[in-house]
């Protein structure tokens, strides 16, 4: 799969998911994406570590349930950007085995939106388009200002520093 890459999101600090302040974080990076298709979808690119691991050499099944939440989450901000999701309730399906030594990647998108929760669905899967957990949810919506009462929630985000890709092409050895 080969996704025109439009716009990169900003990470938290200290997020579970996304947190670059944080040392048990999965560091994940999300991307505002189009397919082949002109569907606008988020792809999520994680790399595991160890720190994320149940059986040896296998990701803790809480752990992607975290990343698919946070990224199905997320896919709102695609049509609307100044909220925060709070989930509501989340399905995971797990597949197959998730390895800690391979890149991850989560393609996210929202099915439904309404005036206060939005429903969505993520598949997290290997480069070789090998699916090993999918999931679906529903979120409230809240708008980024009321999210946290007197936090400077903005100051909470950070825009970490990259040449942002054209493409993201999961056909080739290059992403």
């Amino acid at each position: 799969m080969k996704y025109r890459v439009l716009e990169k999101q900003e990470n938290s600090r200290l997020c579970f998911v996304c947190g670059i302040d944080n040392d048990a974080s999965a560091k994940a990076s999300f991307y505002i994406c189009q397919k082949d298709d002109n569907e606008k979808i988020l792809l999520t690119i994680v790399q595991p570590r160890e720190i994320h691991q149940s059986y040896p050499g296998r990701m803790h099944g809480g752990v992607i349930s975290a990343l698919l939440d946070e990224s199905i989450g997320r896919s709102a901000n695609i049509q609307l950007p100044d909220i925060w999701a709070v989930t509501i309730d989340l399905q995971v399906k797990f597949r197959k085995a998730v390895p800690l030594d391979q890149t991850l990647y989560i393609e996210s998108k929202t099915t439904d939106i309404g005036t206060r929760a939005f429903d969505g669905e993520g598949k997290l899967f290997l480069r070789d388009g090998t699916v090993c957990a999918t999931a679906k949810g529903k979120f409230f919506i809240v708008p980024i200002e009321k999210a946290i009462p007197d936090a400077d929630v903005k100051g909470m985000q950070v825009m970490v520093e990259e040449d942002l890709p054209e493409f993201i092409d999961l056909t080739s050895n290059q992403s």
